[in-house]
């Protein structure tokens, strides 16, 4: 059910935002009921619903699987140093990595955004990238988001390195990054595509807490969040539209940790 729902998701990013006219047109009557025309209704503007949300199904997938990319790609050096490296370098880099621990995940991202916010004057694609809070977004989260990943593989990492498949290819003359590459890493990637869609699930809640706060992804863009911050003030009248995005940010938040639970009850050797 948690897969289905995901190639569920997945297609209403991809073709539900230009349903009921588009995420920007306004020119129905606000807080309509879910009708023919729109199914899930509109809202103070008189902007199609169904399409909004389904734009921010699109941004929070996006965002939360850039963000994962980027921090299983960062984790895993990591972790493969911090296991493998020599001494002085392998102590300095998972102290680093202890330290990020330290700083609360969406204090530091606000952070990090404030710093990009900065730079939100300048022209160009770039420019209006940063403006639209996709840039600033992916690089806080993933800021936060690859310790995690470092330290599940360093530990994975340190407890395969003395094992006789490891040894054997070591005495046979493999460099260590050969020995990582070849095979170290393939008996890893079934727990970290595991880990990786609990993490996803993670990512994609603070990416609207962001939006909810208002210093995630900016309008007219629109976010889970951001509509759910919208929708607080008439929820006693209309409780319709804050329950759509409620319901789905929900339920993809559910799907992705029973796929994660799933995949790693399949995936992790130690568990078979």
């Amino acid at each position: 059910m948690g897969i289905a729902f995901l190639v569920f998701l997945a297609l209403f990013a991809i073709f539900g935002p230009s349903a009921g006219g588009g995420i920007t047109e306004t020119k129905w009557g606000a807080f309509e009921f879910p009708s023919s025309r729109h199914l899930l209704g509109t809202d103070q503007l008189g902007r199609d619903v169904l399409a909004r949300v389904a734009y921010g199904a699109r941004v929070s997938l996006a965002v939360g699987i850039t963000v994962q990319l980027l921090a299983l790609v960062v984790g895993v050096i990591f972790g493969t140093i911090g296991a493998f490296g020599p001494k002085w370098l392998s102590v300095t880099v998972m102290r680093f990595t202890d330290g990020m621990f330290a700083f609360p995940d969406i204090l530091l991202a606000i952070l990090i955004i404030g710093l990009f916010s900065n730079s939100s004057h300048g022209g160009g694609a770039l420019g209006g990238f940063i403006i639209s809070g996709f840039l600033p977004v992916v690089v806080a989260l993933s800021i936060t988001a690859w310790p995690s990943f470092a330290r599940l593989t360093n530990t994975t990492a340190a407890s395969l390195k003395d094992r006789e498949f490891v040894v054997a290819a070591k005495a046979l003359g493999a460099p260590s990054a050969y020995v990582i590459v070849r095979h170290v890493l393939p008996q890893m990637w079934g727990i970290l595509l595991a880990v990786s869609m609990v993490e996803l699930a993670g990512t994609i809640l603070a990416e609207a807490t962001l939006s909810f706060l208002g210093i995630g992804i900016l309008p007219p863009y629109p976010s889970w969040g951001s509509m759910i911050n919208l929708a607080r003030d008439d929820m006693v009248s209309h409780p319709l539209w804050l329950l759509w995005p409620c319901l789905i940010l929900s339920l993809t938040i559910f799907a992705l940790n029973f796929v994660g639970d799933g995949l790693r009850a399949i995936l992790d050797p130690r568990r078979k």
